[in-house]
């Protein structure tokens, strides 16, 4: 199932001009229908190729690959590169070695989050920061405004300012020339054997690598910075930051090869229904959007350090820290043929029928459905029971006494029982 995950992230950049192509859109021409190919966060993209169930079954149990092109690839290098992504981002960027990377956030002075991001540390003052498409434009006038002291980033501290100057640059724009990078995903627990050269064995570089390690190599003959991360929750994994010239290429060398492997080509719905299985936010859903979602909420806090002397947006996480009883909950419906879907906004209930939380995303896996919840922690503790209850999807259904919108501690039958998982999953 593909739950609305898709128009939100796309719509949440606006009304403006016709989406672009990324560099691998000839591919998805020649292997998804026209049918299957949809806007998202400004670009065209696949929802599937053969099929949703399909592809996810491919990243379990083989490998899959993705079009992560759309995603912003940031450069911040020179004196000082360090110190002002350590003021940045919440993580402690300053404590990467050269090699590693880091999941991080990046905030407004409010604390607002403006988005999500790897930082990856490639020299001493030189960084890369990967941030999610919709919010590519965002961040870097975001960054820009900082470089320029346009902005204020300490409401407690007026004076305050950001430690260094140092160049931002986007790896996407042709004018880096040769330094051009854009990410591909290849993910599953075949994907070492399928991006080692044949007769190769395994590349010491991969093999070695651990999560969150990087190597600048070469795959297949093409030269890539190769990362041990990804956004399926898959245990091997890997993104590849290739030159958008190469990336076609790289692409259809690593389908061919990895054909036989059982390696599909994966769209958006599959790297939605991994990444809800595996417990992990979408910006906008499972982290900040309309209920404002915070990093301690979504799971993440470990990513907030709050022993750092400063960073944007610090002092209002400190006080989110511990101002809520709410969490994103990770929960197991039954899914079998003729069991209504839950989507978005759905209505979490206790065992008494009292409103606690609603749904932020599902989707269905084999017999199961399983849903991200923002919900009251006391009551999605390991395996609590929970109810589900069918927010209106229509004019009719209101008509007929179904709310649309349930208010927290509403009292209401549940019209579907599950249970809590562990937060994230063990794949």
């Amino acid at each position: 199932m593909l739950d609305n995950n898709v128009d939100h992230e796309s719509e949440s950049h606006g009304l403006e001009e016709e989406p672009r192509r990324t560099v691998l859109y000839d591919l998805h021409r020649r292997l998804a229908d026209k049918s299957h190919i949809a806007s998202f966060a400004g670009y065209l993209m696949p929802l599937w190729y053969s099929s949703i169930s399909a592809e996810h079954a491919a990243v379990r149990n083989a490998a899959g690959i993705f079009d992560c092109t759309h995603m912003g690839v940031l450069e911040i290098s020179g004196a000082g590169a360090g110190g002002f992504v350590d003021q940045l981002t919440t993580n402690n960027a300053a404590a990467l070695e050269v090699g590693r990377a880091q999941y991080s956030f990046i905030l407004g002075p409010s604390g607002d989050i403006l988005d999500d991001v790897i930082v990856y540390r490639r020299g001493r003052e030189e960084f890369m920061l990967v941030v999610n498409a919709a919010n590519d434009a965002r961040i870097k006038s975001w960054i820009g405004s900082l470089l320029d002291d346009e902005v204020c980033i300490d409401l407690e501290r007026p004076d305050r300012r950001i430690c260094a100057r140092p160049r931002l640059r986007d790896l996407r724009a042709a004018d880096c020339r040769n330094d051009c990078r854009v990410d591909i995903a290849v993910q599953g627990p075949r994907s070492l054997e399928v991006l080692s050269a044949p007769g190769e064995g395994k590349k010491p570089e991969l093999h070695e690598l651990r999560p969150f390690q990087f190597a600048e190599t070469d795959i297949l003959g093409i030269e890539c910075l190769i990362s041990r991360t990804g956004y399926t929750g898959a245990r091997l994994g890997f993104e590849l930051f290739v030159h958008p010239d190469k990336a076609l290429h790289l692409c259809e060398m690593i389908l061919e090869a990895g054909g036989p492997l059982g390696v599909l080509p994966c769209g958006l719905g599959a790297r939605d229904s991994l990444r809800i299985e595996a417990g992990l936010p979408l910006y906008g859903h499972e982290l900040a959007g309309p209920l404002d979602i915070s990093p301690f909420e979504a799971g993440y806090g470990w990513a907030v350090k709050l022993d750092k002397e400063f960073f944007i947006g610090k002092a209002a996480m400190e006080r989110r820290s511990k101002a809520t009883d709410m969490t994103v909950a990770r929960i197991q419906l039954p899914g079998t043929k003729g069991i209504r879907p839950v989507r978005r906004n759905d209505a979490v209930l206790d065992t008494h029928g009292r409103c606690i939380g609603w749904v932020l995303s599902c989707a269905v896996i084999g017999e199961k459905q399983i849903a991200l919840a923002y919900a009251n922690r006391a009551y999605v503790q390991g395996n609590d029971a929970i109810g589900i209850y069918y927010s209106a999807r229509s004019e009719r259904q209101i008509r007929q006494g179904r709310k649309r919108n349930v208010e927290k501690c509403e009292l209401l039958e549940s019209d579907l029982t599950g249970e809590v998982l562990s937060r994230f999953a063990k794949l």
